[in-house]
């Protein structure tokens, strides 16, 4: 099942809240167990998906060039030629979306395996490792994805081009209609929102929360368990040395922050006021000590992406800390 799972040998002179996050989750070379085997199978062909809609999302170029001279000179000649251009990227645009459904009902699937019954949050992590990896990896392209569509503008330009041409001309009968007229309304939603993924992922676990009205509190227990886990992985030594990669380091690190977010967005009063199950002061600091390069990103994704940060029970020093 890959590595050591706890530290053997803990510093006594920690607080035993402390202590009890001590848990190496193995984010390289955990394997699933036959009683994790049919969630993970399903998971995993989804994430493999992932990976398609990341390499799509990062180098989508978008058709601005096109649509300009299109405006300019509304000829069908230039017209058809930025139409032509459009086409094959809302396909890219389709199949981001439809991956977005495709976790939206996979989560609550992962989560009904990470959540309750008879082990407390501590226990399913050290023992469904292969399944808290996975969860780690939605929660990676979440943020990645969300990520690369701020930087790119070009998405919903596109886009509005698109449904301009077809609202026009009125094509939804013809073969050139890429996505139903439903379809796109769904899309120009998806798409218009800051961090869509996010929005997708917080939905599903808010809706896995209200069919599960018993698991409500252990939800968010995992959820902030895992982040204090994931924040001790890189505090202590004897932890962190057990990481063999450096990549795996900048999981740990971006997993520790959406995990924040999604409790955030979770979680009734959030992650930010006095007693949540989340050490954000914690994370923060681990954040600032980090290059510029590696933490700014994640620094602006708890600045702009969650939900109770700015409101009135959010202590001032917390504010403070994440004041851009």
């Amino acid at each position: 099942m890959g590595k050591l799972l706890s530290l053997l040998s803990r510093d006594d002179s920690n607080c035993c809240a402390a202590k009890s996050y001590d848990v190496f989750l193995d984010f390289e070379n955990a394997a699933p167990t036959e009683t994790e085997r049919e969630v993970y199978d399903e998971v995993e062909r989804v994430l493999k998906e992932s990976e398609v809609v990341l390499d799509e999302i990062q180098i989508y170029r978008g058709a601005g060039k096109e649509i300009r001279e299109a405006i300019a000179d509304p000829s069908p000649e230039v017209t058809g030629k930025a139409w032509c251009a459009v086409l094959p990227l809302v396909t890219k645009l389709k199949r981001c979306y439809e991956h977005s459904m495709e976790l939206d009902k996979i989560v609550p699937k992962l989560l009904g395996q990470l959540v309750g019954g008879k082990l407390n949050p501590t226990q399913h992590l050290e023992t469904q490792q292969a399944l808290v990896k996975q969860l780690a990896e939605i929660l990676e392209f979440v943020l990645k994805f969300d990520e690369y569509k701020m930087k790119t503008p070009a998405i919903q330009n596109d886009f509005s081009y698109y449904r301009r041409i077809v609202s026009r001309q009125r094509v939804d009968s013809t073969e050139n209609m890429m996505v139903s007229t439903e379809l796109a309304n769904r899309m120009s939603l998806f798409y218009a929102h800051a961090t869509p993924m996010l929005k997708v992922l917080s939905e599903a676990t808010s809706k896995f929360v209200n069919d599960n009205a018993d698991d409500v509190q252990n939800t968010t227990e995992t959820l902030g368990t895992m982040a204090k886990v994931c924040l001790r992985m890189l505090e202590n030594p004897k932890l962190l040395q057990q990481i063999e990669r450096e990549d795996t380091k900048m999981l740990v690190l971006r997993v520790m922050v959406g995990l924040v977010i999604l409790y955030d967005h979770v979680h009734p009063v959030g992650a930010f006021v006095r007693g949540a199950h989340v050490d954000v002061k914690g994370c923060v600091r681990l954040l600032q000590a980090q290059p510029a390069i590696k933490a700014e990103p994640l620094l602006n994704a708890l600045r702009y992406t969650t939900k109770h940060l700015n409101e009135e029970n959010t202590p001032k020093n917390i504010r403070n800390m994440l004041a851009a």
